[in-house]
């Protein structure tokens, strides 16, 4: 009984210890601005870039962020440090590019928000502040409306990323 008990918790925490497993691979697709498949030994993993939010494809802006962010991963080489899954299934994480935290660089470029509900890097507001004050990017509009009210009001009601 106990050998059946340990043989699971063994099982358990192998399952665990690689389901956050840092992933490196050739970016083939670039699906809008915060999301890419990465290939992974000859399959596409998913990835969704942690702690920000990029327009909408649909939404004002989200032509340009999907460009920036192809131009800056697409038939790439890249590190994702990951951070778990979200409810779609997609791997969440820090994506890499020769050492560039591209991530912060949507940020800074002012094509994505900093994603307030699962921020876990603090240091992003200050790069989000520094786009904001220089009008960098989607900044530039007066009133750029956040990927997650936008999506509320597709949805029909209102919703806060702040």
């Amino acid at each position: 009984m106990k050998l059946h008990r340990f043989l699971v918790v063994l099982a358990a925490w192998a399952v665990l210890g690689t389901a956050y497993a840092d992933i490196t691979g050739r970016v083939v697709g670039v699906l809008d601005g915060d999301t890419i498949d990465v290939l992974v030994d000859h399959k596409p993993v998913r990835v969704r870039l942690g702690q920000v939010d990029a327009p909408e494809s649909r939404a004002e802006f989200g032509t340009r962020a999907k460009q920036a962010l192809s131009k800056a991963v697409f038939a790439k080489v890249v590190h994702v440090k990951t951070s778990g899954t979200d409810r779609y299934g997609r791997t969440i994480g820090t994506v890499l590019v020769d050492g560039q935290d591209i991530n912060r660089l949507m940020v800074a470029q002012g094509m994505a928000w900093v994603y307030r509900q699962y921020l876990t890097d603090q240091s992003l507001l200050d790069v989000e502040a520094k786009a904001r004050k220089g009008r960098v990017g989607l900044w530039a509009d007066p009133n750029p409306v956040a990927p997650w009210e936008w999506r509320a009001q597709r949805r029909g009601h209102a919703s806060s990323g702040w």
